[in-house]
């Protein structure tokens, strides 16, 4: 999809920026850059793939990670801060789609920047199999913009913005060939991340900066036919990336606790 397209939705996208501790109404927004609300949620969708007032409300829940790592506020009061009214409502939202609850995001500091260092000190990555997998396998080739040294989170999901725990998803010690098995048929979202070794924790929990990628095209896995080998690239983040509201050090953990498993069966 051509970045470029719709230009005006980046003058949408910085508004929303500018003004998320208020209310934000479809109608406000389209007028901000002279459209009707349906003209302006058909294109801005077309080119975010995802709708103004979901996106808004993405931002939003990036500013409470933020709240919550760097200010001493209640957890009811970033909850109000980004609008939410209900202490219930925040919490039900924040943990879909950043995969633990506010309070558990908040404490694990300490222990996201252990499973970097574990992640580190891991010598025997294990590789994915297709043997015994009944269904499809996505391969691909991870390059980036930028050098680093680190590792690459990379997942399936099922929207166009890392949010949730990915469908499937694997971290890759380096740079190069990927592989995500036993992929059920659906449509997905292919997306990607970088996290380097000299990060400090706060850094990845609140990944602003980190080497990512995103498919705004759907990749459709069905029995019928074969995946497409994707080739991606990681890049500086750009103005109308979406937020990666996805907790990083969770994919991190799990990955680990996979690991250890493995290891555990092959005894």
């Amino acid at each position: 999809m051509d970045t470029n397209r719709y230009s005006e939705i980046d003058e949408a996208i910085s508004y929303i920026h500018q003004n998320i501790y208020e209310p934000l109404p479809l109608t406000q927004l389209a007028n901000h850059v002279g459209y009707s609300p349906y003209h302006f949620t058909r294109i801005f969708k077309e080119r975010m793939g995802i709708s103004p007032l979901y996106y808004a409300s993405s931002v939003r829940l990036q500013k409470a990670k933020e709240l919550l790592l760097r200010t001493n506020m209640s957890i009811r009061d970033v909850g109000l801060e980004i609008g939410q009214q209900s202490l219930g409502t925040f919490t039900t939202r924040f943990t879909e789609r950043v995969g633990v609850t506010p309070s558990h995001f908040r404490n694990s500091t300490l222990h996201a920047e252990n499973d970097l260092r574990s992640l580190q000190k891991l010598s025997n990555w294990q590789t994915s199999s297709t043997i015994g997998h009944p269904y499809s396998t996505l391969e691909g080739t991870v390059r980036a913009e930028a050098a680093f040294e680190g590792v690459v989170l990379i997942g399936l999901f099922t929207k166009p913005i890392p949010e949730g725990n990915p469908r499937y998803g694997t971290i890759l010690s380096s740079l190069g060939h990927f592989s995500l098995t036993d992929v059920k048929p659906g449509t997905y979202f292919l997306m990607a991340t970088s996290v380097s070794w000299e990060m400090k924790s706060a850094e990845f929990m609140l990944p602003y900066t980190t080497l990512r990628t995103r498919s705004k095209a759907p990749i459709t896995v069905s029995p019928e036919s074969r995946i497409p080998y994707q080739e991606v690239v990681l890049h500086t983040p750009l103005p109308d990336d979406p937020p990666i509201l996805i907790s990083l050090p969770l994919l991190m953990s799990n990955f680990l606790s996979r690991m250890m498993q493995a290891n555990k069966t092959k005894r």
